[in-house]
């Protein structure tokens, strides 16, 4: 019996919907753990799939009859054989089009808001790594702020919004996910800008994101100043767009504050962190929507699947904003923190471009959750 593909897309409006969802995982249970669909109302179930190669007659009283069942596996044809296995059985059931590997690469693009002078603002949510990158249109142009690989995405999308675009930005050198930016910049004949202090190896031309640097978008007085904001790492830089929204990169997010240790500096970088967020930022009005370049858990995604909060907010509410004692800080940030991205040092060497690994190879490289957060 054939069963029919759920793509990721429609899983995406499943998990911003709140919507129920079964998911049997048929992927072995350490990358079960590791790394998995989350949705707030989603349940799960993990079954290796060779221990199902005999059938799934020993699995049928653990799956619900009267709700979807998704089959994921890692990149979708273990999946479709136990789906369909699981159709004859009689059971309604989908399997995830493209498996994990397609669930990581998914992007989501979610309008944010207005800006003053007629532009608007989207994040594009990568729902299954955690990445959030921007695009800000203006009269006709757009700029985009810490793109990932899947660069085709925000080329036809700028494309659709009949915009060209002039700018693309990363707020930092990245450790736990390939760059889009120069190559977007390379096939549209944008601007590509970064962070000099985080390009002392890079070996291509950029043009140096510093503070105070002012990009217009438009014809329209839309612009992105970059506030100098080290900690995360030592060039990471901040975006204050149309006085009313803050880029924070991977400085600050909703729920937590950006790791000093993916470059191996994290005592010497500990001053910087602390300085960005309890001096920089406090300077800041406490009104900015802060936009940040991750999100770590399901939750803080808002109604419409965005995620943002006001800087006020997160000053009230974000633990590692409100630590007094610096010495208690410092532990917090350079002790008991989770395990290093995948292939961290080959990202950071490719975003860099010092290694040209293909497609295939990207792949495996990004493969798991982000882990840029101080836990």
């Amino acid at each position: 019996m054939t069963v029919k593909a759920m793509t990721s897309k429609e899983v995406t409006t499943k998990v911003f919907n709140k919507e129920k969802l079964f998911v049997l995982d048929v992927r072995n249970e350490g990358d079960f753990q590791d790394w998995k669909i989350e949705g707030e109302n989603f349940s799960y179930l993990n079954i290796p799939y060779f221990d199902l190669l005999d059938g799934v007659e020993e699995i049928m009283n653990e799956l619900p009859s009267d709700q979807e069942i998704l089959v994921v596996c890692a990149k979708e044809g273990s999946s479709i054989m136990i789906a369909e296995m699981l159709s004859d059985e009689g059971l309604e059931v989908s399997y995830l089009q493209g498996g994990m590997k397609a669930w990581s690469e998914h992007l989501e693009p979610v309008k944010v808001g207005d800006l003053e002078n007629g532009g608007e603002l989207y994040q594009f949510v990568r729902i299954g790594k955690g990445c959030l990158s921007y695009m800000v249109v203006s009269n006709g142009e757009a700029a985009i702020v810490d793109a990932t690989r899947m660069t085709d995405v925000y080329i036809q999308f700028a494309e659709g919004l009949g915009a060209k675009i002039t700018h693309v930005f990363d707020t930092h050198l990245h450790a736990d996910h390939i760059s889009g930016g120069r190559t977007i910049a390379q096939n549209t004949g944008a601007t590509y800008w970064l962070p000099p202090k985080d390009a002392t190896e890079v070996i291509f031309e950029y043009q140096p994101l510093e503070n105070g640097n002012d990009v217009t978008i438009g014809h329209t007085t839309i612009n992105i100043h970059a506030l100098y904001s080290p900690g995360h790492t030592i060039g990471s830089t901040s975006f204050v767009v149309d006085e009313k929204y803050l880029l924070s990169g991977d400085i600050l997010f909703i729920d937590s504050i950006g790791r000093p240790d993916l470059a191996g500096m994290a005592e010497d970088w500990v001053k910087d962190l602390r300085e960005s967020l309890y001096e920089r930022y406090r300077k800041l009005s406490e009104e900015l929507i802060v936009l940040p370049a991750h999100f770590m858990i399901i939750d803080e995604l808002n109604e419409d699947g965005s995620v943002s909060e006001k800087l006020g907010t997160l000053y009230a509410q974000n633990h590692g904003l409100n630590i007094d004692d610096e010495n208690e800080f410092r532990k917090l940030v350079t002790e008991n923190l989770p395990p290093q991205p995948n292939a961290y040092q080959e990202i950071r060497q490719t975003n860099m471009g010092i290694i040209s690994p293909d497609d295939e190879k990207q792949r495996e490289m990004e493969i798991g959750p982000n882990r840029c957060a101080v836990r």
